[in-house]
């Protein structure tokens, strides 16, 4: 079979089309600069040169494909209403009209049921609405936090022996998962296919003295979790680079989650469980940044 992959160079996609290559599979995908999926290419990916946002060369990929894996870039600085989701979000209804591919999974977020209060997670509620009448299968995939995110808060950890959390009490669980795993959902999703639409809650609970304890382990040294103090957010933020326009959206998504509107468990969902722990991610990533195979330390 054949699939046309959105977001190739990145963590997700990528790990979905290394899978289904793995498999024996055909993968197309669309990126906006050649250069960067050169490595795909060697690989026997079909590169396609475009923009999410145009219609046409979203059809273009979809053009005899036995099913499609769309997903939203990350948008830094969105503007006010995610003007730049809308625009992706357009032109996919407007492809898929015109070239209805057998099936269609798509990456949304933990929380995207919510019709509100959401911060960043605005824009794949957005995706969910946008897609969510199509006259094929589709799959929304809403995973948990990425394990990816806090690697910065690894090499941190590595100076200071403390890992400073936003997720709070850090005695509490919640949703994680690593990027392999959402890109190999994504790629059994595609390849074993399902009927109507369907949406899977993929992660794990992981509290941030978990979070201490794995970084602890791969770092060799004692590392305990602290929760930041809500009034520091902004500033905190502010002084580790953080684009003025994504602290707010990213604020009101840390405090939905310490309230318990961002949470899995919605009625009709299935439930997948995380595989890679983040202590197989972080060591990985020490091993990595200190010289040694990667995956030695797995």
């Amino acid at each position: 079979m054949t699939f046309f992959i959105t977001g190739i160079t990145g963590k997700v996609g990528g790990a979905a089309a290394r899978r289904l290559l793995d498999e024996g599979h055909g993968v197309r995908a669309l990126v906006r600069d050649p250069f960067k999926a050169e490595g795909w290419l060697r690989s026997g990916v079909e590169i396609l040169q475009g923009d999410m946002n145009d219609a046409g060369a979203v059809s273009a990929g979809l053009q005899g494909v036995d099913g499609a894996y769309l997903m939203l870039p990350p948008f830094f600085v969105p503007g006010p209403g995610f003007p730049e989701a809308r625009a992706i979000i357009r032109a996919f209804r407007e492809a898929l009209e015109h070239v209805p591919p057998p099936r269609v999974v798509a990456l949304s977020s933990i929380g995207s049921h919510q019709p509100g209060g959401l911060g960043m997670i605005t824009a794949t509620r957005m995706l969910e609405e946008g897609l969510r009448d199509q006259p094929f299968p589709v799959a929304f995939v809403r995973p948990g936090s990425f394990l990816e995110n806090y690697l910065p808060n690894l090499q941190a950890a590595a100076q200071t022996g403390w890992f400073d959390s936003f997720l709070q009490p850090v005695d509490r669980g919640f949703p994680m998962v690593a990027t392999e795993d959402i890109g190999n959902q994504v790629a059994r999703l595609l390849v074993d296919g399902w009927r109507g639409t369907k949406i899977v809650e993929l992660g794990s609970p992981v509290s941030g003295d978990e979070m201490a304890a794995a970084m602890s382990e791969a770092l060799g040294r004692p590392v305990r979790a602290r929760a930041v103090p809500r009034e520091e957010w902004e500033s905190g933020l502010a002084s580790r680079g953080m684009p003025p326009g994504f602290i707010q959206p990213y604020v009101e998504m840390e405090d939905a989650y310490n309230a318990g509107w961002i949470a899995f468990g919605v009625p009709g969902t299935e439930p997948v469980a995380a595989t890679r722990t983040p202590a197989q991610l972080f060591a990985r990533a020490h091993g990595e940044t200190n010289g040694a195979r990667p995956g030695a330390s797995s």
